[in-house]
């Protein structure tokens, strides 16, 4: 589709769903944005029927990574395709090595708000996937990542110390404040990756913005977490994976593989213990490097499982999410980003497996 290719007049009919408890029985898209009014040529506009969402929204996704790191355009395209068919529209790409700014030029991919590359310590991460450093260098490179991303930076919080056979902190307090202060006076908020608990009291109260998995949260450092306002994207279809990597790790690693087993049973609890708390919580699925893109349902569905109520699992993808990230839902004027389903959401999450049909920029892609 060319770039001067007018959208066609749509027209949105059943159960608008723009917001939690606001529904509307149509919308209109018009030059790709969304409109309440009815517009010049509506008698020729196409017509979609059934449950309207905003776009949805995988808030730990990583388009341009694979198993080691780096992936052509070819492979990127596939990932964000995959993800659009799914029903997401909005990605906020918590960290790759590739540059994917290209697809800002293309109408037919999601939205992509990305953090830049992932800052881990020397050592202390994935081979191929992150800049490598020493805390002394942590602040020029979060100021570079601020100012590539999108409003965001991505740290590894915590990893395996080999050293130390377990999960341990990878940055002493002091840069971690120094790097998410230059981050903030750049305009970037900060997340960081952590599955256990010694980096995120620390992390918290240097003010950082999110953490991502959040599995080593506890009855210490929830209460914490609540008063920052810090919020957290578990990434549950991920720590699903995690007995598999206890075993593969047992003979080597047996403290960090009965650590991980640990976090891994009380996944749910601690989800729930969190959003009991008021800790704002998003959906996120970690797709790349070894998760399948495209599972954004099945992360709200382990929301659900988790505890969360279905409305508010529902909003951590579509209308609190977007809030979160600053960007619009179904609002007058926004862009027509919405996905139609035959049944409600809100009364089983599940139909998000079930996309109908998805509409980006005001064209019906799926």
């Amino acid at each position: 589709m060319s770039d001067h290719e007018v959208a066609p007049v749509l027209r949105i009919k059943g159960r608008v769903l723009v917001g939690p408890d606001e529904v509307r029985d149509e919308l209109w898209a018009v030059d790709g944005r969304i409109t309440y009014t009815r517009p010049p040529g509506a008698d020729g506009a196409t017509t979609l029927t059934g449950w309207a969402l905003p776009g949805l929204v995988d808030a730990h996704c990583h388009v341009g990574l694979g198993h080691e790191g780096p992936v052509d355009m070819a492979t990127s395209e596939k990932q964000a395709l995959t993800d659009r068919e799914a029903g997401t529209l909005l990605i906020r790409d918590a960290g790759s090595p590739s540059d994917t700014r290209w697809t800002d030029e293309r109408e037919d991919l999601p939205k992509i708000i990305r953090a830049g590359r992932h800052i881990a310590r020397t050592r202390r991460y994935i081979r191929g996937f992150a800049h490598e450093i020493e805390p002394g260098d942590l602040v020029a490179y979060v100021a570079q990542e601020a100012r590539r991303g999108d409003g965001w930076v991505k740290l590894v919080g915590d990893w395996i110390d080999r050293d130390a056979g377990d999960l341990t902190a990878c940055w002493p307090r002091g840069e971690v404040e120094a790097a998410i202060a230059e981050a903030h006076r750049l305009g970037a908020r900060v997340t960081a990756h952590c599955f256990a608990e010694a980096a995120l009291r620390d992390l918290v109260e240097a003010g950082i913005d999110c953490i991502e998995h959040a599995t080593g949260l506890t009855e210490d450092t929830i209460p914490l977490f609540a008063e920052r306002g810090v919020a957290i994207v578990p990434t549950l279809v991920n720590i699903a994976t995690f007995p598999g990597l206890a075993e593969a790790g047992e003979v080597r690693y047996p403290r960090w593989s009965a650590h991980m087993r640990r976090l891994h049973a009380r996944r749910y609890e601690t989800v729930r213990a969190a959003y009991d708390a008021g800790i704002p919580v998003f959906a996120g699925t970690d797709a790349g490097g070894s998760l399948a893109h495209g599972l954004v349902a099945s992360e709200v569905a382990e929301l659900v499982k988790a505890g969360i109520p279905p409305l508010d699992a529902l909003s951590a993808t579509a209308w609190g999410a977007r809030s979160w990230l600053g960007r619009p839902g179904l609002e007058e004027g926004a862009p027509a980003d919405l996905v139609l389903y035959d049944e409600d959401p809100r009364a089983d999450v599940r139909v998000l497996g079930s996309p109908r049909r998805v509409v980006l920029n005001g064209r019906v892609i799926g």
